[in-house]
């Protein structure tokens, strides 16, 4: 499995419209609109580094609303997410 963060300028009056139509790629797991340098952080979860690239260099290059991307590829994930969520499995609160 493949995650890469894809980092989106967005046209102003876009950002929602383009959320949404990302959010139909296969592929694209999570679209957050983000403060800062930047309008939309894409992630997106593949089977492989060719079906990254096809939602990254074809999927994505049709929507009109995209003015510029950088794409960060995972190579490890480190999180306290899954082992909560596994500890907590029949406790209740």
């Amino acid at each position: 499995m493949v995650h890469a963060f894809v980092l989106a300028s967005v046209k102003r009056d876009r950002i929602n419209e383009t959320a949404q139509e990302l959010l139909k790629i296969d592929g694209v797991a999570e679209v957050y609109s983000i403060a800062g340098d930047w309008d939309l952080i894409i992630i997106i979860r593949a089977r492989e580094n060719d079906q990254l690239a096809a939602i990254v260099t074809e999927h994505m290059l049709k929507l009109a609303g995209l003015m510029n991307t950088t794409t960060l590829i995972g190579f490890r994930a480190y999180s306290n997410y899954d082992l909560e969520r596994m500890f907590s499995i029949g406790f209740q609160e």
